[in-house]
């Protein structure tokens, strides 16, 4: 399969968070010409939503996407209504930088609680409280499927065909308000990833996560490979999503506490550039 367009990299910012601040990582997008950002939100604090727009437009960056939003479920109806008016402010900043998209990571099961149907009723309940906000604000909403190992505490949508199955129930017209962030770190393992790819089509896949699993993994959140280096098939999973119809930016979103978060960030943002050519 041939290389991936080089103008279609993005760098998630989590994967230099340790080293960089903002303004670094988009003055380091620029030096290394790499074309698209996707802060998180804490790191977009530290500046705000205007002044990090600014300094985006000022390198010539797009934003291919705000994370995140989400975290819905909660034990009380205080906690909820907490996480809803959360989402209305991610909203809002995602619409303030022009984001492609406002990536979702649902939340778990509140502490104390083994009512994982419940909580992904309180997902569904959620989303669709927001989705109005969002649609008007003309920032879509994208629900990222995380790997089950994360179904208690972070994310009770494991699945690609949970995610669309929640489109299909909020979104049934497929507006394109409400869709999917195809993560390979999360999805790859699933037999039936491919159909459910398909399934989404340009319509509902709004973005692309790369990074790669390592064997063995020592930390379940914070041991996340380069490209290259672990056991996923990147290059065959992005003929799927580009034989659905996906032509947006590759994201490269590295959690890597013992590894690259200890390196030089030019060092990191120059193999994510070699690696996103030899091995996506």
């Amino acid at each position: 399969m041939a290389p991936p367009d080089p103008a279609l990299l993005s760098l998630n910012t989590a994967t230099v968070r340790a080293q960089w601040n903002l303004r670094q990582m988009i003055e380091g997008c620029a030096r290394h010409g790499i074309r698209g950002i996707s802060p998180w939100r804490d790191k977009l604090a530290e500046y705000g939503a205007k002044e990090a727009k600014r300094m985006i437009d000022a390198n010539g960056l797009t934003v291919t996407g705000l994370c995140r939003g989400g975290m819905f479920p909660a034990a009380d109806a205080r906690g909820r209504k907490a996480a809803i008016e959360d989402n209305l402010r991610a909203i809002d900043d995602a619409a303030v930088l022009g984001a492609h998209c406002l990536v979702l990571v649902v939340g778990g099961m509140p502490q104390g609680s083994k009512d994982l149907a419940g909580a992904r009723e309180m997902v569904r309940d959620g989303i669709g409280t927001v989705l109005d906000h969002a649609r008007g604000a003309g920032v879509p909403l994208a629900i990222e499927p995380l790997h089950p190992m994360y179904a208690a505490d972070r994310a009770c949508v494991n699945t690609l065909g949970q995610a669309l199955d929640l489109c299909d129930e909020l979104d049934g017209r497929a507006s394109g308000a409400l869709g999917v962030a195809v993560d390979v770190y999360h999805v790859w393992w699933d037999p039936e990833l491919a159909r459910q790819i398909e399934r989404a089509g340009e319509k509902r896949i709004l973005a692309f996560h790369i990074c790669d699993w390592l064997v063995p993994t020592t930390d379940l959140l914070l041991d996340r490979g380069m490209m290259g280096d672990g056991v996923i098939d990147i290059p065959l999973i992005r003929s799927w999503v580009e034989r659905a119809g996906y032509r947006g930016f590759h994201e490269v979103e590295i959690f890597s506490a013992n590894n690259w978060w200890r390196r030089d960030a030019d060092e990191v943002l120059a193999m994510c550039k070699e690696r996103h050519q030899s091995a996506s």
